[in-house]
């Protein structure tokens, strides 16, 4: 279980640096194209590359909508005002709250953090778990929130 769970942090982390790449260049095929290139480097199984392929495909369709969630839940603070790595931290947090319906609120949560304090620091974290736990609470399935 923990190599799984190893997989997935390392999944995110490079799906978080994917969109970063295409919040960069707007170019969806290059952020494809480094989503592959370091899911190479880091030896995916399949399901994990498959996982992560979903996630990117999926922030990249799903972006306005992403982004209006999030603009509506910053108290105090715009869109635009968000750092590079707020904002792509929030994407992709935000689509696993309302589209991955088989992991936990918490673990989104927690794996969002660790990801904003990584690429930013203890307050980017606070930040981020502040605007995903609203978010979580209006928006999140019902299915979700036994899990």
């Amino acid at each position: 279980m923990a190599e799984k769970r190893g997989n997935r942090r390392r999944m995110r982390d490079i799906v978080f640096k994917s969109v970063f790449q295409y919040d960069f260049h707007k170019d969806a095929d290059a952020a494809a194209g480094f989503l592959r290139k370091e899911s190479g480097f880091h030896s995916f199984d399949e399901v994990t590359w498959q996982r992560a392929n979903k996630y990117l495909s999926g922030i990249l369709e799903h972006l306005e909508e992403l982004d209006r969630v999030i603009s509506s839940h910053l108290i105090n603070w715009t869109f635009d005002r968000l750092t590079a790595v707020d904002k792509n931290v929030l994407r992709l947090g935000t689509y696993e709250l309302l589209y991955e319906l088989d992991i936990p609120i918490e673990v989104t949560l927690n794996e969002a953090i660790e990801l904003a304090k990584k690429y930013g620091s203890v307050e980017d974290g606070k930040f981020v778990n502040g605007v995903l736990d609203r978010i979580a609470k209006q928006h999140t399935p019902p299915s979700k929130r036994g899990l």
